[in-house]
């Protein structure tokens, strides 16, 4: 077997589509799919598990990993690397953190662990799950891949009234203050999470090649375009934004996307996604893309000294030190 694919969110409305292309396409590979809520009651499980079963010889298994939780990121974490141990499951050939959360109509949410919600599943739950499962890649290397978005960079989105800022008190990003524009902070907080991916995977990017074990494995942040069918548009979003995407946006994709050509549907960004992840495109490149181009992200993201800042309080609040991750000096 070729080895495991690890997608988390797997019910999202980018990895369905995902899921089918990888299952159709290179059914060697092993898919390890994480939702939050395994069951059938969950309409977009009950999807996954319907795309699943289109392939009957498919290897693929559905499991519970809720990010909002870093006591179920390093049980999941830990059960897996047992599994790919013990040979019950194929070493890791990438790691596709999709999952991410925002709410543009409500203030800002605690997890139990006291993080924003926002920035918890986005960033600190993938940088543990990431950094704990390094060890189980294959001998011949992989890919992680994380998303980024054009939100990360200011001036760029649409949605964006207050600029994306990594602050000089990192604690602003896990406990942002509340603004009577839901709106306006619920994005910011998204463009925050998506910031603080980008400028961290050039700090974990550096540690991986200088690490002998670990230099044949490369970290991406991936913005897959703005997917104007995505499902976060119908949840935690205000009625009038729900409506121009579904019966302004939509439609007009056609044309729109002549102006701006970030915009794209999920099942187009999905086939991207799995060739980026398996190497096929851009094979032993790390760094920013976007859409399948290599690019620059913001300026921003390329300050080291945040970037460096960034690295070891990500570690700090994902609860990873040199006890749980073979990479050093994490």
């Amino acid at each position: 077997m070729a080895g495991s694919v690890l997608i988390t969110g797997a019910n999202g409305t980018l990895a369905i589509p995902a899921v089918d292309y990888l299952l159709k396409n290179y059914p060697d590979y092993m898919a390890i799919l994480t939702v939050r809520d395994p069951s059938d009651a969950d309409l977009n499980t009950r999807r996954l598990r319907e795309t699943v079963s289109r392939y009957p010889g498919a290897k693929a298994s559905i499991h519970e990993l809720d990010l909002s939780s870093l006591l179920s990121v390093h049980k999941f974490a830990s059960t897996l690397s047992e599994d790919i141990t013990s040979e019950r499951t194929p070493p890791l050939k990438t790691i596709i953190c999709n999952a991410c959360y925002w709410d543009l109509v409500g203030d800002p949410e605690l997890t139990d662990d006291g993080y924003d919600k926002t920035f918890q599943i986005s960033h600190i739950s993938h940088v543990a799950l990431v950094l704990r499962l390094l060890d189980q890649f294959a001998s011949d290397g992989g890919r992680v891949v994380l998303f980024s978005s054009e939100a990360h960079s200011p001036g760029r989105a649409v949605l964006e009234k207050i600029l994306p800022a990594i602050p000089d008190d990192l604690d602003l990003l896990v406990h942002p203050a509340s603004l009577d524009d839901k709106q306006a902070a619920g994005f910011h907080r998204y463009g925050n999470s998506k910031l603080a991916i980008t400028s961290w995977t050039y700090a974990f990017n550096r540690r991986l090649e200088k690490d002998q074990n670990l230099s044949r494995i490369t970290a991406v942040a991936y913005n897959p375009g703005g997917l104007v069918d995505s499902r976060s548009f119908q949840k935690n979003t205000s009625l009038g934004l729900s409506l121009l995407m579904q019966y302004v946006v939509r439609p007009l994709l056609p044309l729109l996307r002549y102006q701006n050509p970030q915009m794209r549907t999920a099942a187009e960004s999905a086939v991207d996604t799995i060739e980026l992840a398996l190497g096929n495109v851009h094979p032993g490149e790390r760094g920013y893309f976007e859409l399948l181009e290599k690019d620059e992200s913001s300026p921003e993201s390329l300050d080291q000294a945040k970037q460096e800042r960034l690295w070891t309080k990500s570690a700090e609040w994902a609860r990873i030190d040199n006890n749980n991750t073979t990479l050093r000096n994490a």
